[in-house]
């Protein structure tokens, strides 16, 4: 509707009454086709995404020299996170399978993610977080599947840190279930790596943490930022993980 009302504006200015009819036509033609472009590369962000998530899944489990059954299955249950369809499922498939193939070139999916502009840090890091979900789900994170996510982070314009602090948030997420024993001292350390924090972190600073972090990771937001509708709830996952984190912290604080 701007574009229409400056388009007017324009017309009025340029040909009188006569051009605001004109001006007004072309405001709301352009106004089409920025709405027909930010559609067209949404679309292409998630479609890519997706491709990506997989293949990169295959390359990370394979890393180690073998795929476990049990990193196949956490792929199965991502699977089912994604309410992905029969023919959606063959093509996650696929795309793992190109993954783990001695030919996949990681760098190559990581500049077409590197494309990403809108909101691209917290997208990415739940990109890295899914990738997370994969390699630990045999029980421990092997140094050759580690660095091979480094690597690609690194690809992407991030940090170790950020690698770091997304094995951290799953090592202090597990276990939290009701009645579970209470946190080790490890445990805890994890949820102030998690938060980007250490021991000696103030009461502010831990709040500003945690508020930065659940607003970047807002599933609404990411979704507004090319995150796939059929990944939000892998989102709301991470949301939760992040909570906990904090209540971790909250709890060895005595913090209202």
């Amino acid at each position: 509707m701007t574009l229409v009302l400056i388009g007017a504006v324009l017309g009025l200015l340029a040909g009188g009454t006569r051009g605001i009819l004109l001006g007004a036509a072309l405001g709301w033609a352009a106004n089409w086709l920025l709405r027909q472009f930010i559609v067209n590369q949404a679309g292409t962000v998630q479609s890519q995404f997706l491709e990506s998530t997989f293949a990169v899944m295959g390359a990370l489990c394979k890393a180690d020299g073998v795929v476990t059954r049990n990193e196949i299955g956490v792929a199965q249950h991502i699977f089912d996170q994604l309410h992905l369809s029969a023919a959606q499922r063959e093509d996650a498939k696929a795309a793992f399978n190109r993954g783990k193939s001695p030919d996949f070139d990681l760098d190559a999916d990581a500049a077409k993610l590197a494309g990403i502009r809108f909101g691209r840090t917290a997208l990415l890091n739940l990109f890295l977080q899914i990738q997370c979900m994969a390699i630990a789900a045999d029980g421990e994170v092997h140094r050759a599947e580690h660095e091979m996510l480094v690597r690609f982070a690194r690809r992407l314009g991030l940090s170790e840190r950020h690698v770091y602090q997304l094995e951290a948030l799953l090592r202090a997420a597990a276990g939290s279930a009701r009645g579970a024993p209470p946190p080790t001292e490890a445990r805890l350390d994890d949820a102030y790596t998690a938060l980007g924090l250490s021991r000696d972190a103030s009461v502010a600073e831990i709040k500003r943490a945690y508020r930065r972090l659940m607003s970047q990771n807002h599933p609404d937001k990411l979704t507004a930022n090319g995150l796939p509708e059929s990944m939000r709830e892998i989102a709301e996952e991470r949301s939760r993980e992040i909570n906990v984190a904090y209540e971790l912290i909250k709890e060895s604080r005595q913090l209202s």
